[in-house]
């Protein structure tokens, strides 16, 4: 008896040393010491203005149930909104290339906490189809997956996001997808569905982040309600109320607060984009100034919100995207909106972290001169031609420096320090 019991046990061990054996091999497969992807979260102004292109021509506010698209969309805003999505959900990063008929996306994560750099390389290589494209070849790093179990895996993910419903109406509405490289584009054939609107925007907020905007809304409509609309009021004086009205400021209390504000700075509807909000109190139309600048407050207070949304890279793009439009028809490029752009996206990251710097800043009160620096000799209503002709490029030595200037002056103040 003792024998057999001996037996049994030895059998165990050598099962249980073989699972381990294996599930090294299995790590020591798929664990590679350079990246497959290898790049930065920047996102770059072209990105943003093919991305406004695209939207303007597929408006949903314009397009019928049942009326039958095709959305050209080019693959350097694909590559980027793709990288820009694992690096913000999964601190990974990710490339799209087209070669022919076929795609291939690669995804490469770190793994956290070793000292000596380990990487986890994906690739899936997917084929035009009717309807949804479809994984012809899959695998990590050289282990082989076959198309089904990737494409099962893929499924699998999306339910745990909590998306499946989503997707099921994303899959029904499309009708194709066309590659091609020559062209470089990806051509998306789908029939519009008013729910995709819908759904999009559960995906975009969820029941609580609408209950902090609500509750946001009607905090900025009581703090305004009592000045006259021919005030010019501090930013300051609302946005440290604003963002402690609701308890302990939290990054998801920062967040629907930051977006109030900004479609208030934005002169929007906030029903625009959450037809709930129709019923909810809207704020007196007063004037907010930062470095008693009214446009200063506007883009210090969108940059914030986009960079608490969308993040920091997003922020800065559509930021440099808006003055590179200026310079050709608008108010001409402004350094001055930059260094409002690059406070309001400092500011907002610290919303999003949850920086103790500014909840500490938060218990008291905040002037003009600790959000932002001082606006003082850089250059303003440059045209397209007169900032060629100083600058040339974004590449150029005198745009460095001129950045490097804002940079220097956030970097003096004690909240960005």
């Amino acid at each position: 008896m003792k024998s057999r019991s001996m037996s049994f046990r030895g059998c165990l061990v050598a099962w249980l040393l073989v699972l381990l054996a294996s599930v090294a091999l299995f790590f020591a497969a798929v664990l590679e010491r350079e990246p497959l992807v290898s790049r930065d979260e920047t996102i770059s102004p072209t990105s943003i203005s093919e991305a406004r292109r695209l939207l303007a021509q597929n408006d949903p506010r314009r397009l019928r149930g049942g009326e039958e698209r095709t959305a050209v969309i080019p693959v350097g805003l694909l590559d980027a909104g793709i990288n820009h999505l694992a690096s913000r959900g999964l601190g990974a990063r990710a490339a799209l290339m087209v070669v022919g008929r076929r795609a291939e996306l690669r995804l490469t994560a770190r793994l956290p906490g070793l000292r000596d750099a380990l990487y986890v390389n994906l690739r899936a290589v997917l084929a035009e189809a009717e309807g949804e494209p479809r994984i012809v070849s899959a695998a990590i790093a050289t282990l082989s997956i076959p198309p089904s179990v990737a494409e099962m895996f893929v499924a699998c993910a999306i339910r745990a996001a909590g998306a499946g419903n989503e997707w099921k109406t994303v899959r029904q509405a499309l009708r194709g997808i066309d590659f091609d490289a020559a062209e470089g584009v990806v051509a998306v054939r789908y029939v519009w569905q008013p729910d995709l609107l819908k759904q999009a925007r559960s995906l975009a907020f969820t029941t609580q982040d609408m209950a902090r905007i609500q509750a946001a809304q009607e905090a900025l409509a009581a703090l305004l309600d009592h000045h006259s609309p021919r005030v010019r009021l501090p930013l300051g004086r609302v946005l440290v109320p604003l963002l402690t009205c609701c308890g302990t400021p939290t990054p998801e209390r920062g967040r629907a607060a930051l977006l109030v504000l900004a479609n208030h700075l934005a002169g929007s509807n906030l029903a625009q984009v959450l037809p709930a909000a129709r019923t909810w109190p809207r704020p007196r139309r007063v004037k907010l100034t930062l470095l008693g600048r009214y446009d200063s407050a506007q883009h210090f207070g969108i940059s914030a919100a986009l960079a608490a949304w969308a993040g920091e890279p997003a922020a800065n793009a559509i930021g440099l995207d808006k003055e590179l439009r200026d310079a050709r028809g608008g108010s001409g490029f402004s350094f001055a909106d930059l260094a409002a752009d690059r406070a309001g996206t400092r500011f907002g990251e610290l919303v999003a972290m949850g920086s103790p710097r500014l909840e500490q800043a938060l218990r008291g009160t905040m002037t003009d001169a600790e959000l932002a620096p001082a606006l003082d000799g850089l250059p303003e209503n440059l045209s397209e031609d007169e900032f060629e002709r100083r600058f040339g490029d974004r590449d150029s030595a005198s745009y460095r420096q001129l950045s490097n200037e804002i940079e220097a002056r956030l970097a003096a103040l004690p909240l960005y320090r």
